[in-house]
């Protein structure tokens, strides 16, 4: 009994010295991890608003309340008189290592945040970036999926994409298209531009704004080249590129409008 009230006594004293500081700990790790859940949603809204893609919002509201939690956790336990300082040193140290040793994926990462929330180009855009061109497929935390006319799928790391020169090819919505078609040195350089134009006029993949153009670009080499420039939009590029070529073939055919003739200069010794 004299045991039992011995440790009744030392239980006591304990519950009034350590007693406030458990209740004030265990009422600030409440309040705290309801201030985090609600610090938490307000980001994931703020974003939303922003537009920001799902997939960022999800993962920034989870690092938010990931560290918010950490640091709630080191406070407790400061309250607690748990001494921390070694505590705050090793998790220093995780994640200095951990940092060094995903550098590159981290980089990757802060790309794809940037990405996301400043959008050089969204889905769907054609774009250049990396010595690659393609429709964006998708736009990933780590990586950017991009479509090339070839279809073949093409993964960029966004570290390199964000750091680098990116081509939006779709961002005014329309896109000329360069075309060089070389006439007879001899042929009636007007006339071949109105058939041109009026070949380009009727194309269906041709935009009306802005207006195509005609114009000559080089003379010399036993030829005239013409630049013939029409506007498309981007998905129809390329059906613009090779169908107003053949069109504007055919029309020069037609009006007796005719191409270089090969020559080669012989030189006997």
């Amino acid at each position: 009994m004299d045991q039992v009230s011995t440790y009744s006594e030392k239980f006591m004293k304990w519950a009034e010295v350590f007693g406030p500081k458990l209740a004030g700990a265990l009422l600030v790790f409440i309040i705290g991890i309801y201030v985090t859940n609600v610090i938490a949603r307000l980001v994931s809204k703020a974003l939303s608003r922003r537009g920001i893609d799902v997939s960022l919002q999800s993962f920034m509201a989870s690092l938010v309340s990931g560290g918010l939690r950490v640091l709630l956790l080191i406070s407790v336990a400061g309250m607690l008189g748990i001494q921390t300082t070694s505590f705050v040193a090793v998790v220093g140290a995780l994640g200095l290592a951990v940092g060094l040793a995903l550098q590159g994926s981290l980089a990757n990462f802060a790309g794809g945040v940037l990405l996301l929330v400043f959008k050089p180009f969204k889905v769907g855009d054609l774009i250049e970036s990396g010595g690659q061109t393609g429709h964006v497929q998708e736009i990933q935390i780590f990586n950017t999926i991009l479509l090339t006319p070839e279809n073949k799928t093409v993964i960029l790391a966004n570290g390199g994409v964000s750091n680098g020169t990116i081509i939006n090819y779709s961002k005014h919505g329309n896109l000329r298209v360069d075309i060089v078609m070389a006439v007879a040195p001899d042929s009636n350089v007007e006339k071949a531009k109105s058939v041109a134009m009026e070949t380009m006029s009727a194309n269906q993949y041709v935009l009306k704004e802005p207006a195509p153009s005609v114009n000559v670009i080089k003379v010399g080499d036993g030829m005239v080249s013409l630049a013939i420039r029409p506007y498309a939009t981007p998905a129809n590029y390329w059906d613009a590129f090779f169908t107003v070529q053949e069109e504007v073939r055919t029309a020069f055919g037609k009006n007796s409008i005719d191409g270089p003739t090969p020559t080669r200069i012989v030189i006997n010794k």
